[in-house]
């Protein structure tokens, strides 16, 4: 059933409380009374079950629409669903006026439209609320996420197996559907990542890493710094990592940061394995944690650089090296930039790299000497720069709290 844009039809919302969802506003199974919902649009908050299946119990109950209300756990992040009755998906702050005047008009009313695909959506892209967030609590010397990638409202191929909201009920087959989540992000990568190699196919995993997030970008179409849309405040690099991936700038990065499998190995030494965990990695080689080349994790030859003050308030100044390689013209000259930190002065040695030959590898210092400790992480960026490339990596200083 199709709602017509030119009647209003009853709207109902069977919470106590505008603003946080209680188990009679999740239109969870066999929550729905028949003679409150029966030929209305119900308004649903958003979490617990799937989204496509709080519209099946609507339909059930025998419920004309739903309106999906995000939470604050969603923020304003819509997600695109294939919904088994007409439905609308709303931001937390429009679903909170929505169900305030449900709650308090008499005579609440509304219908369900689709206005068409629109193009040029502004801020875009945003990190979607679902996107995987730092730190790494494994080891706070490897900054996470790397990157982040299209992956909300992603239109692609679709099985005839099923119904395309994977809903049993529904009998509906189509060559193309939406989905969301991190497993859309994945083939974008992966593709890209592939792309890559096919123009560069003697680079290692880590040089196509490293060009996937040197080049990554942090500014939306509005030139403002990425939004997070679970919180809709400027995202950081423990929500966007490195920034966004870029295809076409990745293949001509300029630098990469390059890491053996040796290199790896010596990291891993770092993090006090188990012998157990030591022969799965080392397993049919000659590997051992003596004379590794890599003294602390900070030191690993990553793209993205953190660094943890200890709590020792004594210990003001830690350095990090890495090693570029030149995969841009032979001849080639870069100046470095760093953005300025509250709690810290930066000093890179050399400022300069000066190449000469392709696949030249030369080797930089940084060091960060403590001014004030933060009570927080600070974030800022160190780039590479000659007249062709930006080369950034994405810094992130620590200072845990003292003993």
């Amino acid at each position: 059933m199709n709602l017509s844009a030119e009647k209003l039809y009853p709207v109902v919302y069977l919470g106590s409380n505008a603003t946080s969802p209680d188990p009679s506003s999740l239109c969870l199974e066999g929550t729905l009374d028949r003679k409150q919902v029966s030929g209305k649009i119900v308004i649903c908050d958003r979490g617990i079950s799937p989204r496509v299946q709080k519209g099946q119990v609507v339909k059930e109950a025998g419920g004309i629409g739903m309106i999906l209300a995000n939470t604050a756990a969603n923020g304003e992040e819509l997600v695109g669903d294939c919904h088994l009755l007409p439905a609308v998906a709303v931001g937390e702050k429009e679903g909170i006026m929505i169900k305030r005047y449900a709650m308090t008009s008499p005579n609440a009313s509304a219908t369900l439209s689709f206005l068409g695909t629109r193009l040029g959506i502004k801020p875009s892209p945003v990190v979607a609320a679902f996107s995987s967030r730092g730190p790494n609590i494994l080891s706070l010397e490897i900054l996470k996420p790397d990157v982040v990638a299209p992956g909300v409202n992603i239109l692609a191929a679709w099985t005839g197996a099923t119904g395309p909201s994977s809903v049993k009920a529904d009998q509906r087959r189509v060559k193309f559907n939406i989905l969301s989540g991190t497993s859309m992000s994945c083939p974008h990568v992966s593709g890209v990542a592939a792309l890559i190699k096919s123009r560069h196919p003697e680079w290692s995993p880590a040089a196509i890493k490293s060009a996937l997030m040197t080049t990554a970008y942090i500014h939306d179409n509005t030139r403002k710094p990425l939004t997070d849309a679970a919180s809709g405040s400027p995202s950081s690099p423990y929500d966007h990592g490195a920034g966004h991936i870029n295809p076409v700038k990745a293949l001509n990065p300029g630098l990469v940061y390059d890491i053996t499998p040796q290199e790896y190995f010596d990291f891993l030494c770092t993090q006090n394995p188990s012998p157990i965990q030591l022969k799965v990695f080392s397993k049919n080689t000659t590997r051992t944690c003596k004379n590794s080349s890599v003294a602390n994790a900070r030191d690993l030859n990553y793209p993205a650089i953190s660094v943890v003050f200890p709590q020792n308030v004594n210990i003001t100044s830690l350095s990090v090296r890495r090693t570029v390689t030149n995969v841009g013209q032979p001849v080639s000259n870069y100046h470095v930039r760093v953005t300025p930190f509250t709690g810290a002065k930066v000093i890179v040695q050399p400022a300069v790299l000066n190449f000469t030959s392709k696949y030249q590898k030369l080797s930089y210092k940084v060091t960060f000497k403590t001014v004030s400790r933060q009570p927080g992480p600070e974030a800022g960026y160190l780039v590479w720069k000659d007249s062709v490339h930006r080369v950034r990596s994405p810094v992130i200083l620590t200072w845990l709290p003292p003993i």
